[in-house]
This record gives structure tokens, C-alpha cells and sequence, in this order.
């Protein structure tokens, strides 16, 4: 497994990267297809922050959903310890989820449908459009002269519970998740409010557009 670490304001010594690489090498047990970790060391340098004046983010890319875990501390040894038991926490529960999945596999239904060419046929080429047309491509507009830049980005959809949902969320330290409700298969999006508390808001594909203001 690939390390990596980079500084943002700051000089990283070669003394915090070999205890970075001794830390994260003990993570390979819960990460066994993680082919990277990225580890980003932050400084900053208001003496008012003095207390979280080093954070530690970590990334763990493979197969599979991007983790993240970051922490902040006055001594960048302590963030680094902070981050690596979040990490840890999130990687057992993302290796855990994956055994109850595998126990309740279910086989994909098989289309016995009788051929029909307006379906089965493939579609002749049409001009692109400017969207993103596969999963993990971005593609980027601008307002016509304006400085405003919309980002717009394909992910596949994936129908799941809300609390895996928030599993997912917690997974990647986002503050929002998009999924498809495995129980209403409506498209929806946890996000995270204030302490402990989350919020769901599902679209209904049904309803006319006078009916479809959203309060959050």
C-alpha cells in the first residue's frame, strides 16, 4: 500500500513521515484493498488557534468508497493519533458492512422479456451533450460571461437504507449524502445538522411543481 504525505504552510520532516508510514502500516488488516492512503499535514498559523493549530487529514483510495478521517490537535503527532483511530473506526465499520452484505447477496433478476427492437437495438449516436455521461466524470459551464462555474458530476445510484446512508456519509466526513431509498426508491439526501441530529429530504417524482418546495 502506497503512502503518501504532503504539507499545505508547512515543512513535513522526515521524522513525521517515517511515523506516519509505521502508523498506517498497522491499517492494512482493515484496509486490505486500499492501494493509497494520501496524508495531508495543515499548519496554521494564528496564535488563536493555537490549540488545532496542526490538522491531519487522511484518504484512503482503492476499490471501493473513498474514506476519510481528519483531526486537529496543538502537536501534529496528536493529530496524526486522533485521525488514525477515526480512520480505523470507519474502516472496521465499512470491512463489517461488507460481510452482512455478502450474507444477504441476492441474485439480479434475468429479463425473459421477448425481443423487441425499439428496446434491444442499439441507439444510433447522438450529438453529446455538456453533462457528464459516466459515473465519476465532471464536467464544468460557465454562465455565459459571467464568472459564475457550475460543476456538475455523474454517480452511480445505489438503493440502500438511511442508516447506510449515514454510514456512507460518516465514511467519507461529508456533511451530505445522495442515495436512493431502498424503501420508498425515491432519490433522497441525508445531511447532517446540528450535534447529533441528521436530516433526510426525498424527491417525489409524482408531484407537479407548485408542490415541490422543500423546507430544511
Amino acid at each position: 500500500m502506497e503512502i503518501t504525505v504532503v504539507g499545505r504552510h508547512t515543512e513535513v520532516p522526515e521524522r513525521f513521515r517515517s511515523h506516519v508510514e509505521e502508523k498506517l502500516s498497522k491499517l492494512d488488516a482493515l484496509a486490505p484493498t486500499a492501494q493509497r492512503i494520501d496524508v495531508e499535514v495543515t499548519h496554521e498559523s494564528n496564535p488563536r488557534m493555537a490549540e488545532i493549530s496542526e490538522r491531519v487529514e487522511l484518504t484512503v483510495r482503492g476499490k471501493g468508497p473513498v474514506i476519510r478521517a481528519e483531526a486537529s490537535a496543538d502537536d501534529r503527532f496528536g493529530a496524526l493519533d486522533l485521525a488514525v483511530a477515526k480512520l480505523s473506526e470507519r474502516l472496521r465499520r465499512a470491512r463489517d458492512r461488507r460481510k452482512d452484505h455478502r450474507k444477504n447477496v441476492i441474485d439480479p433478476p434475468v429479463d425473459v422479456r421477448p425481443f423487441d427492437p425499439e428496446r434491444d437495438l442499439p441507439k444510433p449516436e447522438v450529438e453529446p451533450v455538456r453533462a457528464p455521461s459516466e459515473p465519476g466524470e465532471s464536467v464544468e459551464t460557465t454562465l455565459g460571461d459571467s464568472p459564475v462555474v457550475i460543476r456538475q458530476k455523474l454517480h452511480t445510484a445505489e438503493a440502500m437504507s438511511v442508516d447506510d446512508a449515514l454510514d456512507e456519509m460518516e465514511l467519507v466526513g461529508h456533511d451530505f449524502f445522495l442515495f436512493i431509498d431502498v424503501e420508498t426508491s425515491r432519490p433522497s439526501v441525508a445531511y447532517r445538522r446540528r450535534g447529533w441530529s441528521y436530516g433526510v429530504i426525498a424527491l417525489d417524482a409524482t408531484c407537479t411543481s407548485s408542490e415541490s418546495t422543500v423546507t430544511v
